[in-house]
Parts: C-alpha cells; sequence; structure tokens
C-alpha cells in the first residue's frame, strides 16, 4: 500500500461507482468524463495495493476489499456532507442548507406544507428532505434532524417525542360501494385486501398487538407505504394508512375503526452538537409545531 493517502476525490469517485455499476454511470453523475473516473479508481487501487472492480458482463462489480471499505469511504462522504451545511450557516442570520430525513409517507405526503411555511419566514434556508424508509444515522451525520418512528436509543441525541400517529383500516367509496363494508376483522377474508409483500418487525408487531386480525392473502403486495396508499385511494381494497392522511379526501372511508387501533409514536431527532446551529434550531421548531398540528389538529384539540 502506498504511504500516499488516495484523495477524497477519488474516495467520492469510488462510491459513485459502486453505486452505478460502470464508469460512464458514474461520469454522468459527477459531472465527469469516463477517462477521468478510471483514472480515479486505478489511482486508488494503486495507492491501496488491490484491486476494487472486476469487469463482467454485468458491468464493474465491487470485490471484497471494496465492500469491506465501503461503509468508511460513505462516512467520509456523510462527513464531507455535513461539514459543507455547517459551514453554510455560520452567519448571524438564520440560513445555510439542514438535512431532514424521514420516511416516504412523513417526507412526502406530510412535511411539504410545513416546510413551505418555514421557507416563507426564513427564505436563506435550503432543505434537503431525503425521504426514505432507510434510517439515516444522525450520529455519522447523514442527516442534521430525523422524522423518527421508534424510540431514539442513541446518545448524543436531543429527542422530542411528538406524539402517536393513528392509524386504522381505510378503502375509497367506490370498493365499499362495490363490495360492501366488513362489520368484523373475521370480514376481512372476503375482501381484496392490501398489504406488505414481506414480513418486518414492525408488522410483526402489529399482528401480535391485533389478536382477532384473520389469516388473509393480499390481492396487493408493495414494499412501499406510499405505494399502497396510493391503492387505496384508487379503489383497490382495504388497507392500512394514517388517519389524518385519509381525513383529507372524503371519499376515503374509514373501515372497523372500533376494532383495529394502531399507532406510531413519533419522535423528533437531531444531533445536541447542532442545538445551538440557528438554522437546525428553527427547523426543529417548525417540524415540532407541524408534526403536532398534524397529529393533534386544532378542530379535535377545540373538541375535547
Amino acid at each position: 500500500m502506498s504511504k500516499i493517502e488516495p484523495s477524497w476525490d477519488y474516495y467520492r469517485t469510488f462510491l459513485k461507482v459502486l453505486k452505478e455499476g460502470s464508469l460512464s454511470a458514474a461520469a454522468r453523475e459527477l459531472g465527469l468524463t469516463q477517462p477521468t473516473v478510471g483514472r480515479h479508481v486505478d489511482a486508488m487501487e494503486e495507492m491501496l495495493g488491490f484491486p476494487l472492480f472486476t469487469r463482467s458482463p454485468q458491468g464493474l462489480l465491487p470485490t471484497d476489499a471494496a465492500r469491506a471499505l465501503q461503509p468508511y469511504a460513505e462516512a467520509l462522504a456523510a462527513t464531507s456532507a455535513a461539514l459543507l451545511r455547517a459551514a453554510s450557516g455560520q452567519q448571524d442570520t438564520v440560513s445555510g442548507t439542514v438535512r431532514i430525513s424521514a420516511s416516504e409517507v412523513i417526507g412526502i405526503e406530510v412535511l411539504p406544507p410545513i416546510l413551505a411555511e418555514l421557507h416563507v419566514q426564513y427564505p436563506d434556508l435550503t432543505i434537503e428532505l431525503s425521504a426514505s424508509d432507510a434510517i439515516e444515522d444522525i450520529l455519522r451525520q447523514e442527516a442534521d434532524i430525523a422524522v423518527r418512528m421508534a424510540v431514539p436509543s442513541q446518545d448524543a441525541l436531543v429527542a422530542l417525542h411528538i406524539g402517536a400517529v393513528p392509524l386504522g383500516f381505510h378503502a375509497h367509496r367506490r370498493y365499499l360501494d362495490r363490495r360492501g363494508t366488513p362489520a368484523t376483522l373475521a370480514d376481512l377474508s372476503r375482501h381484496s385486501l392490501i398489504g406488505y409483500d414481506r414480513e418486518t418487525a414492525a408488522i410483526r408487531a402489529i399482528i401480535a398487538r391485533t389478536p382477532g386480525l384473520p389469516d388473509v392473502r393480499f390481492a396487493l403486495k408493495a414494499d412501499s407505504n406510499l405505494a399502497q396508499l396510493a391503492a387505496i385511494r384508487a379503489g383497490f381494497g382495504i388497507g392500512i394508512c394514517q388517519n389524518a392522511l385519509a381525513a383529507r379526501d372524503p371519499d376515503i372511508l374509514p373501515v372497523l375503526a372500533d376494532g383495529f387501533v394502531m399507532k406510531l409514536e413519533t419522535w423528533l431527532v437531531m444531533h445536541e452538537n447542532l442545538k445551538a446551529a440557528p438554522r437546525c434550531r428553527v427547523v426543529f421548531d417548525a417540524l415540532a409545531k407541524g408534526l403536532r398540528t398534524y397529529i393533534r389538529p386544532p378542530e379535535i384539540m377545540a373538541a375535547q
């Protein structure tokens, strides 16, 4: 192995080739030429003293050594991005970049109006929104702020409990007019159900908390909660979604509201080192206010 440390540009290129599987695709993503990307990979291999990729009909395949280096290169990328976000906010005014991590449903269906209002107040803020069910690590600085549907277990995090998001079975009015409305959980076995394509720990917990849930066959399986929500809206069948989202459409009706209760405890988290950063503080506070209003809208609060 060479005593010369590989340039950060090489690590960035290495990660992009890992993701894209070819020099040409990585070059397009990085805005570089294909020969430049090839030189970066060759130089990194020479400095490290072992090959990172092998050529195949499917493109460039990473070696075991490349896979072993991947998490460290990803940590470098996360740190570099976090450094740039921190540098962008080193002013007296609220400005700079804040990266938010949230699930698909929350990121796409819930956060945009909250962020739109925030933008009116702080137009110099730039928001990076990562809407994915994959959890980004706050401690590794993959995001500045995260909306989590589980109790944070890591130290060195500022965690605020927002409340519980209620979920339930729902279906479009068209479907219920066509197939009827189930009166009991057992009736679900005679309906077209929308559900998951693989059983996760969270799903097993739902099943355990609902002993009367029948052993059903899903007519549509999707690993995306957004895809399941879209199928409910299209009138495909009965599925589980957040009550507040269903309430936005008068044609999406609750099903078995008294027979099935599920809640997602929701937390807002950020690294404790960022709590004094003005750009992060205002975003954190705006998300807390907006999410609490989403979970418990003013009309519900007034009725209690």
